[in-house]
This record gives structure tokens, C-alpha cells and sequence, in this order.
């Protein structure tokens, strides 16, 4: 207890100034989840190296930076666990936040496309994947009994990031021109990343909530162990967990990334189509951390079982009676899950798997993401051109999440405590 008195933040008792690093964690993530605003930039681009730059550009090959840097995001975040430990959070971040601000301050000086899939994509992505898992690993250590929660807050500000700047980047794209606006998001995630990560730490070691005992293990199961990243390889608990995390990204990103198209292909105007699109952006952003708060209350597996269930059905519905109720029903649900997703995955590892080693683990489970981002959406096209129709997407997303559900039975669950080495 008397360890708990010494420990503040920002002159704060812990239970509360925690909260504080919370927020940080979530307005660092809204600067960093710039990159799912992408879709505003490419008519621009587009338009610049044609007309400006006098080359021959589609908008296909502006899209691609945009994959170079999920990539290379995904990449990146394994190799970065073992120097939050090392070096602490608040300098990784600013690291990580300093590069994805060069990669987006050089954008602005590209001559050709494909300097953009270098300046943009490759140092850009790496920023990101350097910094992203930082605020992530922060929550988790200061709330081991709101894990699920803090986490969910903590990523909330990625998934809600295109809800705002891409408004922003809209403004300054028609006022500025694009490339200005590269400079300026460039320029202001730097500052902001530095200022934000000042305050980032770890608690110290031991450290609980005052008056906060860690629950009883449910029986059959054991409690919380704390698994080096090379423990945590060999549990058929990780291989649950990676699978499941993974069917959830490919499933939810199969959907999502033709929100669009199956809306004016069952008949909603182009327009409309548009604003829900939006619209569905914010339940991305809604459902970290309404499913954070299931993993803590009803476990993982439970969190990751509901979710398989609501995409299974709401897929199966969309499939069968397809209308413009039940597409907004249907997408509402698909776009929670996979934010949900993004929350149940870095607190389970944290539940099954403990902390002291958790930016690493965390790392490798979040490489389950990077393949769903990728083959996600170019699985959604191969389908559409074999069945000639966007609504051809559900019945495999029906089966995958299935499948997810299968698994999470199956695999997911509390493992068991790792052999001494």
C-alpha cells in the first residue's frame, strides 16, 4: 500500500491521473489513424501529378501507398515491444511520432507516385507501427482491473481518426492544395506526438489500484501468468487468440472496405451512401470500447464468441434480404466488431498472457491484423469479380465467422501457466 501512496501522475493520485494517460493514449491514436483518410487524398493526388506534374497516374496506383503503409504498420510493430522496455514509452512514442510526421511532411515534397510509396508508405508506416502499440501497453499495465476498457478508450481514437481529419484534410485540401496539406498534418503530428508523450510511463512494478484485489480464477482455469514472448508462441491459447483476431480483421475488413459500392448497388443514393459511411466510422470507433468492457466482464472468449455471432448473423441476413434497413442494420454491427476486434485482442493478450512482457506479445498477436488488412479487401474484389456482385462478399463472410466462432470455442481460453526456463 504504502508503494501505491509514492505513485502519481501529473501530481495526481494514480486512480485518477491514470484516466489522464488514457486520454494521451487515445488523441495520440487519433493523430496516428490519419492514414484511414486516406480515400480523401487520392482524387487530389490524382489530379495533381496529371495535371501539375504532367504523368500519367490512375487512382488504383494512388491507392497503393496507402497499402505500402498498413504493411509496413503491421511490420513494424513486433520488432518495437523490446524498446518500450527498454528505452520507456514516452521516448518510443516520440520516435514513432516524429517518423510517421517526416513520412507525411515528405509526402508533401514527392514528385512521382512512387516516392510517395517510400516517404509515405514505408517511413510513414514504420512511425506508426513503432508507436501505435505504446499508449496500448501504457493502459494496460495501469489498469489491470479495467483492462479491456482502458484499452478499448485507448484505440478508440484510431478508429474515430477519419471521422475528423478527414474533414479536416477536405478544408485544407480545397483552401491550401494537397501537398500543403501533407506539410501541415506533417508539421502538427510531430508537435502534438512530443507534447502527448511527455507524460507516458509505466507504473512501477507490482503496482495495483488502491483497494484492488486481481479476481479469483473461474474454475478449471488458472490465474493470470506472466508469459515471455517465446512462452507465449507455444499455447494453443496464442494460436486461438491469433486465428480468431484474424478471421475478425479479414471478416470485418472484407465488409467494411465495400461499405460504399453494396449501398448503391441495393439502391441508396451515391450521396447518402457517403454520410452513412461516416456514420458507420463512429460505431468503429464505439465498439473498442463497449467490447473492451465485455472482455472485462464476461471474459474473452465470451467478447469473441459474440462478436462472431453478430457478424455470422447479421451477414447471413444482409445475404438473404438484402434492403436498405438491413444493409444499415448489417454495417452498423460489422463496423463495431471490427473495432470491437481491436480491443478484445490487446486485452486478452494482456489477460492471458500478463504484462511484463506484453509490448512484444502484443506485437506478434497484432501481425493477425496486418494479414486481415491486406487480404481483407483484395479477397472482397476477387469475389465480386467471380459472383459479379458486391453481395457476394456475405455468404464467405458468414462462413469465415463461423469458422472464428468455431475456434474461439475451441482455443480460447485461460492457458496454462508457462514452464519454468
Amino acid at each position: 500500500m504504502s508503494e501505491n501512496t509514492r505513485e502519481t501522475i501529473m501530481g495526481m493520485e494514480p486512480e485518477t491521473g491514470r484516466w489522464i494517460l488514457v486520454f494521451l493514449g487515445l488523441v495520440i491514436n487519433l493523430c496516428l489513424g490519419t492514414i484511414y483518410s486516406w480515400s480523401v487524398f487520392v482524387a487530389p493526388l490524382t489530379d495533381y501529378f496529371t495535371k501539375e506534374m504532367g504523368q500519367t497516374v490512375t487512382a488504383s496506383e494512388v491507392l497503393l501507398p496507402f497499402s505500402v503503409f498498413l504493411a509496413f504498420f503491421a511490420i513494424a510493430m513486433p520488432f518495437t515491444g523490446k524498446y518500450i522496455e527498454q528505452y520507456g514509452p514516452r521516448t518510443v512514442t516520440i520516435v514513432g511520432g516524429v517518423l510517421t510526421g517526416l513520412g507525411w511532411l515528405l509526402a508533401s515534397f514527392a514528385t512521382s507516385v512512387p516516392m510517395l510509396y517510400v516517404v509515405y508508405g514505408v517511413i510513414g508506416g514504420i512511425g506508426v507501427g513503432i508507436a501505435y502499440g505504446v499508449p496500448v501497453a501504457v493502459s494496460a499495465r495501469w489498469f489491470p482491473d479495467r483492462r479491456g476498457l482502458a484499452v478499448g478508450l485507448t484505440v478508440l481514437g484510431f478508429g474515430f481518426s477519419a471521422f475528423f481529419t478527414a474533414n479536416i484534410a477536405s478544408w485544407l485540401i480545397g483552401s491550401y492544395g494537397v501537398m500543403t496539406t501533407f506539410r501541415f498534418f506533417g508539421i502538427a503530428f510531430v508537435v502534438l506526438t512530443i507534447l502527448l508523450a511527455l507524460p507516458l510511463r509505466f507504473p512501477k512494478a507490482g503496482w495495483t489500484p488502491r483497494g484492488w484485489t486481481a479476481p479469483a480464477p473461474a474454475p478449471g482455469q488458472s490465474s493470470t501468468c506472466e508469459f515471455r514472448r517465446d512462452q507465449m508462441l507455444k499455447s494453443s491459447s496464442f494460436i486461438g487468440l491469433w486465428l480468431c483476431y484474424f478471421i475478425g480483421c479479414l471478416a470485418g475488413l472484407m465488409a467494411i472496405s465495400i461499405a460504399k459500392p453494396v449501398g448503391t448497388d441495393i439502391g441508396i443514393e451515391a450521396g447518402l451512401a457517403v454520410i452513412l459511411v461516416g456514420i458507420f466510422a463512429v460505431f468503429n470507433g464505439f465498439g473498442r470500447p463497449v467490447f473492451g468492457a465485455i472482455t472485462d466482464r464476461f471474459s474473452p472468449r465470451n467478447a469473441a464468441i459474440l462478436s462472431f455471432i453478430l457478424i455470422a448473423g447479421v451477414s447471413l441476413l444482409l445475404w438473404q434480404f438484402p434492403g436498405e434497413t438491413m444493409y444499415i442494420i448489417a454495417f452498423v454491427i460489422l463496423w463495431g466488431c471490427l473495432g470491437g476486434w481491436l480491443a478484445i485482442a490487446p486485452a486478452s493478450t494482456g489477460c492471458y498472457f500478463g504484462t511484463s512482457d506484453y509490448p512484444r506479445c502484443y506485437g506478434v498477436v497484432f501481425l493477425a491484423y496486418g494479414a486481415g488488412a491486406i487480404a481483407g479487401p483484395q479477397l472482397a474484389g476477387f469475389i465480386k469479380n467471380s459472383t459479379g456482385s458486391y453481395l457476394g462478399v456475405f455468404p464467405f463472410v458468414f462462413a469465415l465467422a463461423i469458422i472464428g466462432l468455431v475456434i474461439a470455442f475451441a482455443l480460447l481460453r485461460a492457458p496454462k501457466a508457462p514452464d519454468a526456463a
